[in-house]
């Protein structure tokens, strides 16, 4: 018994490997490079520089007097991380940094080329993604320590200040607390139990009290009147209602959304674990409809499944999508406990389910205090804020509060209605 197990442990651990996620840093790019090669000197230059930059208006003149240089040095796969995450820094900030009067409606080509370049060779979108500037965009001030907020740094920065490390760092933490339940779970519906379960469940726990941390570390003012222009993107924004040119890339603009926790890959991978089935009304009021879906998803949630390629799926890391599609491809579990008389394994599938309704509800006060509420006031936007453009838009161009209180109230209904559910505390006490 104790060989089969060693068996199965190394087995799993040989899946994850192959997904890119591990057990002590989930989803997180490990120990990211700070540094590349002596070539691309300037790219770096530029993005340690750029809140400077930025707020001296400086950034596009020293972009347009950049050097077009060829990614071809570049070929461990973290120094293309950092390379793609330094050009979508420099991108953003040359886009935004006059604000949302004045975007640039072209990427120059000493930006463009190589990014596209990059990009291709990651298979991720030129544009700032959520995996660049949260899960490869943190470095340890002392690397002894632990990793807790007090100890960690971005690599690149926006305006913005305390705000803006929080902003991402937080984010980080809840990714790392989320994704360790992943690796507690065998990929088996057949082999799960009260304990992985449970496993689950604290995880999701460990994750809401990290995001509990943004009031401590993001500012509501500074993230709309500072902050959040700079991690918009060119997708259904009112701001570049005609998208962005990439010169030398291609003769039509490209329409991208910019990163948002949408692009998780622990909570699409939570939902895929748990079979939580999110339907075409989640969907439906935040799908751009200039693409037909069904060509593309013929059957069930047709509009919800081309909106998490769209959005989703198409900004995550290939090896993170991997996964969710193993994991989405495999036998229901919600099914397998629901065909089983086991109570207990009703309350703990139930438990998980709450507590993804629990984070899921958090985001939406989250959004409230941090974007809608913000933006009603027009409080402390200067120049380069986003005043009332984007009120009702994520950062990935969604229709945010109509697409988060889909999903919210979708993955309430994978509940359990008619079995015995755990008692839960109110968890959400946190939010008065």
């Amino acid at each position: 018994a104790e060989n089969m197990e060693t068996i199965n442990r190394e087995t799993l651990q040989a899946d994850f490997d192959a997904f890119d996620i591990s057990e002590e840093f989930g989803f997180l790019l490990e120990e990211p490079l700070t540094n590349l090669p002596d070539n691309y000197r300037v790219w770096m230059d530029l993005a340690n520089n750029l809140t400077h930059l930025i707020k001296s208006r400086k950034l596009r003149d020293l972009v347009h007097e950049m050097p077009v240089l060829i990614p071809n040095l570049l070929s461990d796969h973290r120094e293309l991380s950092l390379a793609h995450l330094a050009l979508g820094f420099i991108s953003m900030g040359y886009v935004w940094q006059e604000g949302q009067h004045a975007p640039a409606q072209v990427l120059p080509k000493a930006l463009a080329v190589p990014y596209w370049l990059v990009s291709r060779r990651l298979g991720l979108p030129p544009i700032l993604t959520y995996a660049d500037s949260v899960l490869a965009n943190w470095k340890l001030r002392d690397p002894t320590g632990d990793m807790e907020i007090g100890n960690m740094d971005l690599i690149f920065s926006f305006p913005g200040g305390e705000s803006c490390r929080g902003f991402f760092i937080v984010s980080l933490l809840v990714e790392m607390a989320a994704s360790s339940g992943i690796f507690k779970l065998n990929l088996s519906p057949s082999e799960f139990n009260q304990f992985t379960c449970c496993a689950f469940y604290e995880s999701r726990e460990i994750g809401i009290t990290e995001f509990v941390l943004f009031p401590d570390h993001v500012d509501p003012t500074a993230f709309h009147g500072t902050l959040r222009i700079f991690v918009s993107g060119w997708r259904d924004n009112p701001m570049l209602p005609n998208g962005l040119l990439y010169e030398g890339v291609s003769t039509e603009p490209m329409f991208l959304s910019g990163g948002s926790a949408a692009q998780s890959s622990a909570i699409q991978c939570f939902d895929a674990l748990l079979s939580i089935q999110h339907d075409d009304e989640t969907g439906k009021d935040a799908f751009p409809s200039t693409s037909d879906p069904q060509k593309m998803f013929p059957g069930k949630a047709v509009i919800y499944l081309f909106f998490l390629k769209v959005f989703f799926l198409d900004y995550m890391p290939p090896a993170h999508c991997q996964l969710i599609e193993t994991l989405s491809a495999r036998p229901s579990l919600r099914d397998l406990i629901l065909s089983c008389s086991s109570s207990d394994l009703c309350q703990a599938y139930n438990s998980c389910v709450s507590a993804m309704v629990d984070l899921r509800s958090y985001h939406l006060f989250a959004v409230q205090k941090y974007i809608v509420g913000p933006g009603n006031r027009t409080m402390g936007c200067p120049l380069r804020g986003v005043g009332t453009m984007l009120n009702d838009k994520g950062t990935g161009g969604s229709n945010l509060m109509g697409f988060l209180k889909g999903v919210c109230n979708t993955t309430k209904k994978a509940l359990i209605s008619d079995r015995p559910c755990v008692p839960r505390e109110n968890t959400m006490s946190f939010m008065l």
